[in-house]
Parts: structure tokens; C-alpha cells; sequence
């Protein structure tokens, strides 16, 4: 059995002081890749650091992109940074970008530009996008609709990304993967009272489906409470197996399928190789 972690955060402080076997304990429970998403001032050194900690291990990818929370500190500055790292082989999306009405750390209006001017630059570097999205439904469906959608019949899909941490709609779900979109869930499905995000899941069928920890947040039941790490991601495939009403095996070779089929990334010889 195979798993894939298609959002997490290793690079963080919760994890400087076993990183190392953090990884190994997710290679032993069948992760064979995990991306590691960048976080933080576009300004300091956070982006290079999960940058880094992708190029150290070799089942471990990269994305960089302003969270919706720092998008008042994006400038030219900070979109000429983040493009350097762009360049690593390990990088393989831009993101978390997308719109966070429910903390509004950033101005509104400025998060939507700034998601607009990330995903122009995401289609200029031929880079699938990850979206963050939080009480914002309807601007990110109207943006991403204008933004992503083919710009000819010839192209199929246009900007193709990943719903990450879904807590939107089954509506919204249902609004965006025929643009090319995955949705993707983390351990918070498996809470008691998260019925909201199960309403969605059912409306999901498994070939666009994603399971991420977003580690170190959101741990699964049954390790609620503590720290989170990609080995739990399989927590939440076992759980969304029950709910499917199909196996682990079937739930983590689809979901691993899908991962690998949206990077086109292939294994050769136990290594992840794009």
C-alpha cells in the first residue's frame, strides 16, 4: 500500500528537532511522497527553507505562494523571490494562495489581487496552483473560474490546481473540478462534528480525490490533540475508505494515482522522479 501526503508543513519549527525521523517514520507507514507547502514573509528566509527541506530528502516536493494571511507583504520584491526558487527541480506548485475571509489578516481587496497576480504568474511558469480558502466561496469560485478555465477548446484545462484542506460546499466542489481542479481533504473530515465537510466528500468522486495531514495542524482522530506528521495521512485514508464504502488498498492506490497522474511524477525504482 502506498500513500501520498498532498499538503504539509515539515519545514516548520514543530519539526526542527526530528525532521529527520519524522520522514523515516512516514516512509515506514507507506508515504512515498509528501509536498511540503511554504509558508511565511515572502521577504525572509522561510520560502528557501522548505525549499531546502524538499531537496534534502528525495520523496519530499516543494510549492511556494503567499498565503492569503501575508498577501498585504507581496510586492515585486517578494514575486521575484519566490520565482528564483521556483526554479529547483523540487518545486512542483505555487501555493497556498487563495482568499481567507474568516481571519482577514490581509486586507480583503488586497488578498484578491494578490491571488490573481500569483496565479498569472503560476501560468506563466506552467505551475498548477494550491488554493487556500476560508469563508471566501463565491470569490474564489468567480476567480478561479475567469482565471483557470482554458483559454481555447484545444487546451482542456487551463490552470489546473488543488483545493487544499477543503472546507468549502459540495456546490463549490462541484464548481470546480471540471476546470481541473483536485479536492483534497486533511484529518479534520474525521471529527465528530465536521458533517459540513462530509456533505462535500460525498460529492467527490475518487478520481478527483487528495488526502493531506497539513501537518502540524488538523491530526486525525485517533491523535487528536497531539502533533501532527505525514505518517497519520494514513488515518484519514482509512477513514475516508469507510466512508466511500471501499478498501484502504483501493482508497490509497487512487488517491496516490491521482497525486502522481496531476504532477506527472513517476516511480522508478523506489524514487519519486518528475
Amino acid at each position: 500500500m502506498t500513500l501520498i501526503d498532498s499538503h504539509c508543513h515539515i519545514d516548520g519549527e514543530a519539526f526542527d528537532d526530528d525532521r529527520d525521523e519524522v520522514v523515516q517514520r512516514a516512509r515506514d507507514a507507506g508515504v512515498i511522497a509528501m509536498l511540503n507547502v511554504g509558508t511565511g514573509d515572502p521577504h525572509s528566509d522561510d520560502f528557501r527553507k522548505a525549499v531546502a527541506v524538499a531537496e534534502k530528502y528525495n520523496n519530499v516536493f516543494a510549492s511556494v505562494g503567499v498565503h492569503p494571511h501575508d498577501a498585504k507583504l507581496y510586492d515585486d520584491k517578494a514575486e521575484e523571490h519566490l520565482i528564483e526558487l521556483a526554479r529547483s527541480d523540487k518545486v512542483i506548485a505555487w501555493g497556498e494562495i487563495g482568499l481567507d475571509y474568516y481571519y482577514d489578516h490581509s486586507p480583503r481587496d488586497v488578498q484578491r489581487e494578490v491571488f490573481l497576480r500569483q496565479i498569472r504568474v503560476a501560468k506563466e511558469l506552467h505551475l498548477p496552483i494550491i488554493i487556500h480558502s476560508r469563508d471566501a466561496d463565491d470569490d474564489t469560485v468567480d476567480i478561479l473560474r475567469e482565471e483557470c478555465r482554458p483559454t481555447n477548446a484545444d487546451e482542456g484545462v487551463g490552470v489546473p490546481g488543488i483545493m487544499h484542506c477543503f472546507g468549502g460546499t459540495p456546490e463549490m466542489a462541484k464548481a470546480l473540478m471540471p476546470l481541473g481542479f483536485l479536492i483534497s481533504f486533511a484529518g479534520n473530515v474525521t471529527f465528530k462534528k465536521a458533517e459540513n465537510l462530509r456533505d462535500a466528500a460525498r460529492v467527490v468522486p475518487i478520481d478527483k480525490l487528495l488526502i493531506e495531514t497539513d501537518c502540524p495542524f488538523l491530526t486525525p482522530i485517533p491523535h487528536r490533540g497531539k502533533r501532527n506528521e505525514p505518517a497519520y495521512v494514513e488515518h484519514t485514508a482509512r477513514f475516508l475508505a469507510e466512508f466511500y464504502g471501499i478498501t484502504l488498498e483501493e482508497l490509497a492506490e487512487q488517491t496516490t494515482r491521482n497525486f502522481l497522474d496531476f504532477f506527472k511524477l513517476d516511480i522508478s525504482k523506489g524514487d519519486l522522479k518528475n
